[in-house]
């Protein structure tokens, strides 16, 4: 299993998000893209969450290391999983980020070695895989 530092702007491992606004809000936001001030919406909005997490990083840094959640990317092959099915063990994965799982990861591996998979940014497995561990996601 490998654990990775995330990069600020890698595009495989972005999430699109919608988000509704009032239209005061998004006037003042075009006004200050149309005075140059950001380049476009996304980047006033990348820029102010950027800012409220940057505000906020203790809080992060404290509770994820008191959830034991792993930062960053948590990658976990077929290799991996027949390692942990052969001690006898089974995980419960914690990341905030991107946790994946490796397409060749059979439903049954998947479920002989994952006890329960919490996850606060995105995780990245086959249907048949996040099907499987449907009742074990949080």
């Amino acid at each position: 299993m490998s654990v990775h530092e995330l990069r600020r702007k890698p595009s495989d491992t972005t999430e699109k998000l919608t988000i509704n606004l009032g239209v005061i809000d998004l006037g003042q936001i075009d006004l200050l893209v149309q005075e140059g001030f950001y380049s476009n919406r996304s980047d006033l909005i990348r820029t102010a969450i950027r800012n409220q997490l940057a505000t906020h990083a203790e809080v992060v840094k404290e509770t994820v290391a008191r959830k034991t959640y792993v930062l960053g990317l948590q990658h976990y092959s077929r290799a991996d999983l027949e390692a942990v099915q052969a001690r006898g063990e089974a995980l419960q994965i914690q990341v905030l980020g991107l946790a994946s799982i490796a397409e060749d990861v059979s439903p049954e591996l998947a479920l002989a070695t994952i006890e329960s998979i919490a996850v606060l940014g995105a995780l990245q497995a086959s249907k048949a895989v996040k099907a499987a561990l449907a009742d074990r996601i949080h």
